[in-house]
């Protein structure tokens, strides 16, 4: 008692109460009963002044940040704490840092430290190494009960019989074994998400689809001294996810998937759990442990589409399927780095780059190039390949729209049922109770009426979705799907077909394209899923070779008709000729001006012909003295050379050569090929 100083007794006394987790708090009272104990034990001991720090209840002592500890040293070094109170030294703290702060700060203000031993002086050299000593075995007693538990827990998980908790669709068969839920609305959710996500190939898809559905999945539901229950929500993100991904649906054992990651931050260790581990880490992995709702085998595939769907983790991954009208993004690799190529749009098109070299080494992009033509080349490839499968393709397709009710009613369908039950059990409640028992037969009405509403819910919502539901496939309409089936080509060019529907149809031949590019030809290697390859080769587009340009014949055309006529005239030469524009359109004399412009063309000027030498068909007819009709027989014969652009221009013919045919002799032959006909001689 010599200990305890008046100087003691002048300052309050701290009573510092604490517990490692929420589980002791919950089931081990009478601990926190005795701790909270030492403050009648502190007014025995002579303190009128104490105070009860129990901040850190479910708090581990091993390290972590514990605000009540922390608010405990800051007393102490304000000096107002004149003893601290503790049943153990365990409770005060479980590691060397936090244990030797606290005598080295008590030892430094006379602050004495009182468990259920004894008191004890910091400044003191025996106190000091006991308490020392203490701190030591507290913090190896903590070492040794975790490692205990751990190896413990190892032991159990190697056999495949450690359950810390059971996922939604499994339910306990013994302490050591779990098997399928009987309840046949749980199986079929779980099956539909693993149906969906083979068909859509995408887990936001599969959870975009299930909430405009209104699809409810079966979620675990852990309650305290309950066992497990299942309720049913909308799924989240997550939720879908954690199915999708967890081997346990595949009919496998896994331990040690997520781990712990210790840091310090702001001087406290921090602890980091959750973190997932791949799978070649796991701890233990036992397949065929149980029934599946999944092969392994699928859960494997599963699990490589889901790692290349994840965009912007590194040129090893396809990436998901994105929006865009070009096919190709994502399976294209670069033949000359070995990055995977971007995608750009610039207005309506779309072109493939690989930034390699320009990021590496600062310098011009390794390839680049237009996407049309390479999307239409790699598909004409694909559809081929396709071919024979477009026959079972349509007959399934039908079978999907033929079948009797779909997967939203089919759940609707299973709720219902479950609530008739619901119903009908809480009516045998309800009648078996006394009636005079009002307390009990109240809450047994209201849990009635309660079920006989969602009843009603449930039967609306499967009329409404009775009501949206589309008519069956006529005659007509079956045998539209059975020409689109056998002609593939037909089917990927129709309206209705969307580009990510065509992305998919890609993705699921082809696992990657590598791409050079040499000698202005484009060279691909198709890589199919199944492992073979295929060589393709395309000319790349020069600067301004675009799908939409004029051809050369009637670029070479209107060159010529520029220097003969107006545009107006020449519009109207191209329109009755047939030569639509690049865009297929007809001609104005706008858009005569302005491809002359582009081309750099010059406008016609009146006088042209005059100052080329050059005459009409009609100033040759006149120069000569005959019709216009017998003048165009003469140049159709060779009798005066003439060209005429195409049909419908005008006959061009040099001054020379009508000089020519004035210096030749009469003919002696007729104009006509009628032998009969008579040459007359006008005075």
């Amino acid at each position: 008692m010599t200990k305890i100083t008046a100087d003691n007794l002048g300052r309050g006394a701290f009573v510092y109460i604490r517990q490692s987790t929420a589980d002791q708090l919950l089931n081990n009272p009478e601990s926190r009963r005795r701790q909270y104990g030492l403050a009648n034990r502190a007014r025995q001991l002579g303190w009128t002044t104490v105070e009860v720090i129990d901040d850190d209840l479910g708090r581990s002592g091993g390290g972590i940040k514990r605000p009540g500890f922390e608010r405990l040293l800051a007393a102490i070094c304000e000096g107002r704490v004149g003893a601290v109170f503790a049943i153990e030294a365990s409770r005060l703290a479980r590691n060397g840092r936090d244990w030797h702060t606290l005598i080295e700060f008590c030892g430094l203000v006379g602050t004495v430290i009182v468990d259920e031993d004894g008191i004890y002086d910091p400044r003191h050299p025996n106190d000091r190494l006991l308490h020392g000593m203490k701190g030591t075995m507290s913090e190896l007693e903590l070492s040794l009960f975790r490692q205990r538990s751990q190896e413990a827990l190892k032991q159990k998980a190697r056999r495949g019989a450690l359950f810390l908790s059971v996922a939604a669709g499994y339910v306990r068969a013994g302490r050591d074994r779990i098997e399928k839920d009987p309840n046949q609305r749980v199986q079929e959710a779980l099956s539909l998400i693993f149906a969906k996500f083979t068909e859509l190939q995408s887990v936001r898809q599969v959870h975009v689809w299930l909430r405009d559905e209104g699809i409810v999945l079966p979620v675990a539901c852990h309650r305290a001294a309950e066992e497990l229950s299942i309720v049913w929500r909308l799924p989240l993100y997550n939720t879908v996810h954690n199915i999708l991904t967890n081997p346990v649906y595949a009919g496998a054992y896994a331990f040690g998937r997520t781990m712990s990651k210790v840091s310090v931050k702001d001087g406290r260790k921090r602890v980091d759990r959750g973190l997932r581990r791949p799978q070649s880490e796991w701890d233990v992995l036992l397949k065929d442990q149980h029934e599946g709702y999944i092969t392994w085998s699928e859960f494997e595939r599963n699990q490589r589409v889901i790692a290349n769907n994840a965009t912007g983790k590194g040129s090893a991954v396809t990436g998901a399927v994105r929006r865009g009208e070009l096919l190709l993004a994502g399976l294209l690799r670069c033949g000359h780095c070995g990055r995977k190529l971007y995608v750009g749009y610039g207005g309506k098109a779309g072109r493939y780059y690989c930034q390699g070299a320009l990021v590496n080494h600062g310098t011009a992009r390794c390839i680049s190039f237009g996407g049309l033509r390479a999307d239409n080349a790699v598909g004409t490839q694909v559809l081929r390949v396709l071919k024979p499968l477009g026959i079972d393709a349509a007959v399934k397709a039908l079978a999907a729209q033929t079948g009797e009710t779909s997967a939203a009613q089919r759940q609707l369908d299973l709720a219902l049922q479950e609530a008739h039950f619901a119903a009908a059990h809480t009516r045998r409640q309800y009648d078996a109770v006394d009636p005079a028992n009002r307390l009990v037969a109240g809450e047994l009405e209201r849990r009635w009426n309660e079920a006989l509403q969602v009843v009603h819910r449930l039967e609306g919502e499967i009329a409404e979705l009775e009501a949206k539901k589309p008519a069956p496939l006529g005659e007509k309409e079956r045998q539209h799907l059975m020409r689109l089936g056998a002609d593939l080509e037909l089917a990927w060019s129709h309206p209705a077909a969307t580009a990510e529907t065509r992305k998919r149809i890609l993705r699921a031949a082809l696992h990657e394209i590598v791409v050079r590019i040499e000698g202005g030809i484009i060279q691909m290697v198709l890589h199919w899923q199944g492992g073979d390859h295929t060589a393709l080769q395309l000319k790349i587009n020069g600067a301004g070779k675009h799908r939409w340009m004029v051809p050369e014949d009637t670029l070479s055309l209107i060159r010529e008709l520029a220097r003969l006529m107006p545009d107006q005239q020449i519009a109207r030469l191209l329109n009755r000729a047939g030569k639509p524009t690049g865009r297929g359109n007809g001609w104005t004399k706008a858009r005569v001006c302005s491809f002359r412009s582009h081309h750099g063309i010059a406008v016609y000027r009146d006088g042209e012909w005059v100052a080329r030498g050059e005459l009409t068909l009609e100033a040759v007819a006149q120069g000569i003295g005959v019709s216009i009709m017998t003048a165009l027989r003469m140049v159709r014969r060779g009798i005066i050379k003439g060209r005429q652009p195409c049909s419908g221009a005008p006959w061009v013919i040099k001054v020379e050569d009508l000089a020519a045919y004035r210096t030749q002799k009469p003919s002696r032959h007729s104009l006509t090929s009628n032998s009969a006909q008579e040459s007359f001689q006008f005075q």
